[in-house]
């Protein structure tokens, strides 16, 4: 089947041929001319499948016709990630060339002023994030009466993010006779609650099982240990043949941490995560795409909607602690028909985590053997151990028999060793004075009395004689 086969317009389909694509994959064979019959659709597809253009294509022929008012966007994309919104945004622009068609982009960590002054203007397409939209209509700078038609992008991540209470209050001020597309990789029971409350007799596509990966990604598991990891990355990105890698984390702080090891190891990477504002994060997925660095550590911020060409490998550094995330983030390999490779790291503690990722898509990964020139974790563990503590050579001491003896008294010099009392009792030199020993024995027998005085004095008195101080008059005679 070709794009020309599916009822779109010249123009639309000089745009897609100029883009380099002549075929439509299976879900958008299966979407576009569903959405051409204005019909609601839910869309099941895992990602790198091509949803985006499966939407985007039959809106910009919708649109064609029509009248923009200020304030009043006549269509509606939600999505959850403004990195997601980006691409979406991308997209028009690429396909939307031949149209004279208006587009506004309202995401957060943007000047909102730009944005409001957009919506002034008039708009045909408004692609946001729920939070930033909510913020602009509780300031009444938009009205959502006139748009005839909206899309819920990747539906499950709206869910992760706790955005499904906004989406529904978003819904219920648009006008109920819209046409509703709603797209996600899985359809977990709160999104089929928010299908059946939404949507009209929707046509439900579904080109694969429900969170299933792309067989075109060889998936393997490595068995390893937290303080391994680095090398077994490392030595991967050396020896696996690395085009282009995205490196996931669970952690903002191990995004950064990872980034930073890997540059001083020699490694062209960057870095993105939530804690990033947005033109940085955007100028770190201009540096990836265009080549400059090529390999991406990312958290889970970017494993949802990123498309990128030539990602050759996915390396989950942490495994996902939801399963869902596993299907994202292996799927930003492999797409468009393309091969990749994703090696998930896991270790003892991520048992219960790689299971529910394997119950959830119904294969059990194989686990991958590195060679021999890495040890295995267990072995680098016991050489660590056997290692000694520092390399520093000891002082050798000689033995007792050989040490040379202290110097005695008599051999230091008098001058610097003699007592304080020594130094006082003694005469100068100048003058005849004692020796030290004769010195010493005078003050000996000068203190013996005083001892012996003080030993009569302390002794304890026999019973019944007086043991205090004598009057002298008793010492009087009365004859």
């Amino acid at each position: 089947m070709k794009f020309a086969d599916l009822g779109l317009s010249d123009e639309l389909l000089q745009s897609v041929a100029t883009a380099g694509y002549d075929e439509p994959t299976a879900i958008q064979a299966q979407a576009i001319p569903s959405v051409l019959m204005m019909r609601d659709l839910i869309g099941i597809a895992q990602t790198g499948t091509g949803k985006t253009a499966s939407f985007v294509l039959p809106m910009i022929d919708i649109l064609a016709h029509g009248r923009r008012r200020a304030r009043m966007p006549r269509s509606l994309i939600l999505e959850p990630t403004r990195e997601l919104a980006a691409q979406v945004a991308e997209n028009f622009e690429k396909y939307g060339t031949n149209h004279d068609l208006k587009m506004a982009l309202l995401i957060g960590g943007v000047q909102m002023g730009d944005q409001v002054k957009a919506l002034d203007e008039g708009v045909d397409v408004l692609i946001a994030t729920p939070g930033r939209l909510m913020d602009l209509f509780e300031r009444g700078k938009i009205l959502l009466t006139g748009c005839d038609l909206l899309v819920i992008d990747e539906a499950d991540r709206m869910l992760d993010m706790g955005f499904i209470p906004d989406i529904e209050h978003i819904c219920t001020k648009l006008p109920p006779n819209r046409q509703t597309l709603l797209f996600s990789a899985t359809m977990p029971p709160p999104i089929k609650k928010l299908a059946d409350k939404f949507l009209s007799n929707p046509k439900t596509i579904e080109v694969s099982r429900a969170a299933s990966t792309n067989k075109d990604i060889e998936q393997f598991k490595i068995r390893t240990t937290a303080r391994s990891k680095r090398d077994v990355l490392k030595k991967l990105l050396r020896e696996d043949n690395v085009n282009t890698a995205i490196v996931f984390a669970n952690r903002k702080t191990t995004v950064r941490d990872l980034n930073k090891g890997l540059q001083r190891d020699g490694f062209a990477t960057g870095e993105i995560h939530g804690d990033m504002d947005q033109s940085s994060r955007l100028a770190e997925l201009a540096l990836f795409k265009e080549g400059k660095i090529n390999i991406l550590c990312a958290s889970d911020v970017a494993a949802r909607g990123l498309d990128v060409k030539g990602v050759s490998h996915v390396f989950n550094y942490d495994t996902p602690w939801h399963p869902d995330d596993y299907v994202h983030r292996v799927g930003r390999t492999g797409r468009a028909g393309a091969k990749g490779r994703a090696f998930t790291f896991v270790t003892a503690e991520d048992a219960e985590a790689i299971s529910n990722v394997e119950k959830l898509t119904g294969a059990e990964i194989p686990v991958f053997e590195l060679g021999d020139s890495a040890p295995e974790p267990e072995e680098r563990e016991e050489k660590r151990e056997r290692r000694p503590r520092s390399e520093k050579p000891k002082r050798e001491s000689k033995p007792r028999s050989e040490r040379k003896p202290k110097a005695s008294r008599s051999d230091e010099p008098q001058s610097d060793e003699r007592e304080p009392e020594e130094q006082r009792d003694e005469a100068p030199k100048s003058s005849g004075a004692r020796s030290k020993g004769s010195a010493r024995s005078e003050r000996a027998a000068a203190a013996a009395p005083r001892r012996d005085r003080q030993d009569t004095r302390d002794k304890p008195a026999k019973p019944g004689e007086w043991n205090g101080p004598i009057p002298d008059f008793l010492g009087v005679s009365l004859g």
